[in-house]
């Protein structure tokens, strides 16, 4: 088997980068002309790029390395499958033993009564996927009408057309004509940035109460669904007040509309249970999945969907499906992944260990000048930077400018830590240590520390 151990010198890689490779979410001439990072390795929570410096992965790859970096189970599990069956469809009435075997495991894990999975090969497709579901529901039901889907500002639910529509993004909404027809959006329950002097709780229900209030501006017969991630995760990892997600499931439940709980980043172990569902209580309808699904070691992901909205789909041919839908290859990963995960008591150390732990070291960075608060839920924080932390005051500069500088002071001192605005994020692989978790947060002191040091020297620390 042939691995680029002996790769070419970083500059060459670049160069090629440069000239041949788009990346996503970049603006493709700024990072040509800087160069972009190799990464060649990583093993654990642990990367290494093409000059041999290592950087602690906060971001778990795109918050899905559950498993940590390095498993050979998983590459195992990959070439065994290749040798036996590399590929086949579950069009035409046919299927093969992974997708069968890992259908069936989702269902053990999951909520009571979700136990049908339609696969997809990502989050962005899965969440496609909804949007024809739920309006095929209800239109077996016999009410064809019911097609408008509300979501949040600020959400994310992917970057296709559809599921880039469903979610709240301004700045995605703004190239490629979107949100496509019959999909709105509420506010978000955004304590922090938009609670003002509001108590959180009596915030968490007003913003509950938009769902409300937008069913009946849209008209109850003409809505077909609510979808919302459980913690909006690339919004900022913001977690609703107490007060939202009661309101949201009593609104859902007797305005007969359906609840989609997107768990793309939530699930499979990150909120220190399966699900975030489980973690805040939420009974879904449809559950939209990927990411730790297979700890990102192939792409895989799927809509599970309640017996009740299953036995009316299947009542009638559902026209849609992909090639790679249930792909042999990914169920096969996915499968030994969630076996992993289960037989080394992953997801139970993140509740019992790995969380408090974290969140009583990441709490602790709210003694830094910079930061106004520091929240965590399971292995997800972000910190709120501000320039006046009694009154969660904004910078006086464009928003992301100080976010920008923060995380380019993270990648020097070896540490993947995000920003979203001028808020920093985390989601590691849920296999980090004690120490390691030590190790972020100190390698974050040093980045807030240089970050706070050149907003004094450019006078905006005002």
């Amino acid at each position: 088997m042939k691995r680029i151990d002996n790769h070419l010198p970083t500059v060459d890689l670049q160069r090629l980068d440069a000239a041949h490779h788009m990346h996503p979410f970049t603006k493709g001439d700024e990072l040509n002309a800087k160069g972009a990072r190799v990464i060649t390795k990583a093993q654990g929570v642990m990367l290494t790029d093409s000059e041999g410096v290592e950087i602690l992965d906060g971001m778990a790859g795109l918050w899905c390395v559950n498993l940590g970096y390095g498993r050979s189970e998983l590459a195992q599990a990959a070439a065994a499958q290749m040798d036996q069956l590399p590929y086949y469809n579950t069009f035409f009435q046919t299927t093969h033993p992974p997708v069968v075997a890992l259908a069936s495991r989702i269902a053990e894990l999951t909520p009571e009564g979700m136990n049908h999975t339609f696969f997809a090969s990502s989050g962005s497709e899965a969440n496609d996927t909804n949007i024809r579901l739920v309006r095929q529901y209800w239109a077996l039901m016999g009410k064809p009408d019911k097609k408008v889907i509300i979501s949040r500002k600020n959400g994310y639910h992917g970057s296709s057309m559809g599921s880039a529509s469903l979610g709240g993004m301004a700045f995605m909404h703004a190239q490629g004509g979107m949100p496509i027809p019959d999909i709105t959006h509420i506010d978000q329950p955004y304590w922090y940035a938009e609670g003002g002097d509001m108590d959180p709780a009596e915030f968490g229900l007003q913003r509950a109460r938009l769902l409300e209030q937008e069913i009946d501006r849209l008209g109850e017969g003409n809505v077909a669904a609510f979808i919302a991630e459980p913690i909006q995760g690339a919004g900022a990892v913001i977690i609703p007040p107490e007060t939202y997600w009661p309101e949201i499931q009593r609104i859902c439940a007797e305005r007969e509309i359906l609840l989609i709980a997107d768990e793309v980043i939530c699930g499979f172990g990150r909120t220190g249970e399966w699900f975030g569902s489980q973690t805040l209580n939420i009974r879904p309808d449809v559950m939209t999945i990927a990411k730790g699904l297979s700890s990102g070691y192939q792409p895989i992901g799927g809509s599970i969907i309640s017996d009740a909205v299953a036995d009316v789909i299947n009542s009638e041919e559902f026209a849609h499906g992909y090639t790679y839908s249930g792909h042999p290859v990914a169920c096969a990963v996915a499968l030994e992944n969630l076996r992993l995960l289960e037989e080394e008591g992953i997801v139970d150390r993140v509740k019992s260990e790995a969380a408090p732990y974290l969140a009583k070291k990441w709490k602790e960075l709210e003694d830094h000048p910079l930061v106004a608060e520091a929240r965590s839920i399971g292995l997800m924080g972000a910190l709120e930077m501000s320039p006046d932390k009694a009154n969660r005051a904004p910078f006086k500069v464009d928003a992301g400018t100080v976010g920008l500088r923060c995380r380019e002071r993270c990648f020097a001192n070896g540490l993947v830590m995000r920003h979203v605005g001028d808020t920093m994020i985390i989601s590691p692989p849920l296999i980090i240590s004690k120490d390691e978790i030590d190790l972020l947060c100190a390698r974050a002191v040093q980045a807030l520390d240089e970050t706070l040091a050149g907003l004094k020297s450019d006078g905006l620390m005002q």
